[in-house]
């Protein structure tokens, strides 16, 4: 295993010093947590939003946090959720007595470990709710979730419910734009290499040099298909028809599309990808609002990518291009 590290029980809380004092002027980190908060927060009167989950995602979770979009992020160990304390620790940071709203990914331990935090956080007095994202349509269940899983599109949610918090909806207003977000929102990924995490020091799944895996989870979780490697138009082909069919985008509608790197997939490939994705929708007679070609969430050095499709109205459309100011992202 080789990595820029030190030592391996560390890693995430040198990662967030190394962010914190970089971005001194966005960030803080809380003493004692692996946590990272708006440096000018809380705001007070506005609705907070606090989103997290395991390492291993960066830019994901903390690369939202700035105006426009989160005002907080909690951190657990590499793939492993943060524990209900860090969360509430976060929760308690991030209020500036409107309500806080937990956004994260749809995996059995982020779940259980937000869900406890928000209880605790309910009982204390503390206005709490939850914006669950499930935006892969590769498995309805799997080993680490019930249901669907959330992957990249958990972005194109931060952003939506960022922009009416910004704009001071109230916290029923935010959370129902969020939920909207989330009821059009679609996404695939696949892989074509695996990565390490640091504790385990070995790859986390093993793919021949030939092979790709469509419909791979964000953790290396088993995808749709494992099969020879096919040129990035017919990747792109089945990412964004299977998203697009699933979700029932059809000639007239408009959407945002995101396509996500997954950590060692440069931008050219990620664009070669883009471009057939706007193609095959173009076909389709659907409008693209927007596009983005980022690592939104990665699986540290894995390679591959991932295809989201937001449908949007002209409300959505009006909080995707409200400005935003975080780390990993800016918006004018």
């Amino acid at each position: 295993m080789k990595k820029l590290i030190n030592e391996v029980d560390d890693v995430v809380r040198e990662t967030l010093e190394g962010v914190a004092a970089c971005h001194p002027y966005r960030v803080r980190k809380l003493d004692g947590h692996h946590i990272l908060v708006r440096a000018d927060g809380p705001v007070a009167g506005k609705v907070a939003l606090l989103s997290g989950g395991g390492a291993g995602h960066e830019p994901a979770f903390w690369g939202g946090i700035g105006p426009g979009l989160i005002d907080g992020a909690v951190q657990g160990e590499v793939f492993t959720s943060p524990t209900p304390d860090e969360i509430l620790a976060g929760l308690r940071t991030v209020d500036g007595g409107a309500g806080v709203i937990q956004l994260y990914n749809n995996y059995t331990g982020d779940v259980m470990n937000f869900d406890l935090a928000q209880e605790e956080a309910a009982a204390d007095g503390l206005r709490v709710d939850t914006l669950l994202v499930n935006d892969d349509v590769s498995v309805e269940d799997g080993p680490t979730s019930v249901g669907r899983r959330g992957i990249a599109g958990n972005f194109l949610v931060q952003k939506v419910a960022g922009a009416a918090a910004a704009e001071g909806r109230d916290f029923d207003e935010v959370l129902s734009v969020g939920r909207k977000a989330i009821s059009e929102l679609r996404s695939m990924g696949m892989a074509l290499a695996p990565c390490t995490v640091p504790a385990a020091g070995e790859p986390t799944f093993t793919l021949g040099e030939e092979e790709m895996e469509i419909g791979m989870g964000l953790h290396g979780e088993p995808g749709v298909s494992r099969r020879p490697l096919e040129p990035a138009d017919a990747v792109a082909t089945e990412l964004t028809t299977r998203a697009a069919d699933d979700l029932g985008v059809t000639a007239g509608d408009r959407v945002v599309v995101l396509v996500n790197g997954l950590g060692a997939t440069p931008p050219m490939e990620l664009y070669i990808i883009a471009r057939k994705v706007l193609e095959l929708l173009g076909d389709r007679g659907v409008a693209v609002h927007r596009s983005y070609v980022m690592e939104a969430a990665t699986s540290m050095e894995m390679a591959g990518c991932s295809v989201s499709l937001l449908r949007v109205d002209d409300d959505l459309v009006h909080l995707v291009d409200a400005p935003a100011d975080a780390i990993a992202f800016t918006q004018v």
